[in-house]
């Protein structure tokens, strides 16, 4: 397995912080070394939001990401923010619908999905944010498909319980991209 060393960044109220939660648990589903840390700031919905995740089969010595091999952007402040900082040959998914810049690096391996857009017209309003894990997972096989099952399993609240299958078809779909 590979080290993913992973910034997931958006605005506040997009979901950033629990997809990286979602990742990070996948991997602990299957018993790797993770790191989840928050940052936001102190707007929080509506503000930046981002979190750095790391997957690993050996020990993390930080659990902040300043070279990512993966971005996720969900808007154009943190594409602006972070993608000078994916290292080449890393991973960039993002989101179409809210960035309209094209990556400009021909040393990354970059992904356009419209997923706020698909989220709106699947019905999966708010899980853009898992669409684009789904497509992440497809991508780089961070861990196994039943991992981030599992995962979702654990982070969705009781309180949300009702969200578990829209969160699985929000995987299935950024999956299916």
């Amino acid at each position: 397995m590979a080290d993913y060393n992973m910034v997931m960044a958006g605005f506040g109220g997009q979901g950033i912080l629990f997809s990286g939660k979602v990742t990070a648990y996948a991997g602990l589903m299957e018993e790797k070394n993770v790191s989840w840390l928050p940052s936001y700031g102190p707007e929080m919905r509506g503000g930046t939001a981002n979190c750095s995740v790391c997957v690993s089969d050996e020990p993390i010595c930080s659990p902040l990401v300043v070279t990512p091999n993966v971005l996720i952007a969900m808007n154009e402040p943190s594409y602006d923010k972070f993608i000078d900082a994916v290292v080449p040959g890393g991973t960039v998914i993002i989101d179409s619908t809210l960035i309209a810049k094209k990556c400009e690096r021909s040393d990354v391996n970059v992904f356009y999905v419209p997923a706020t857009e698909l989220a709106s017209e699947k019905g999966l309003d708010g899980l853009a944010n898992i669409i684009l894990v789904g497509k992440l997972l497809k991508e780089t096989s961070f861990s196994a498909y039943e991992s981030v099952l599992k995962a979702i399993d654990k982070c969705v609240s009781a309180r949300k319980e009702h969200l578990k299958a829209k969160n699985i078809e929000a995987i299935n779909l950024g999956m299916s991209l």
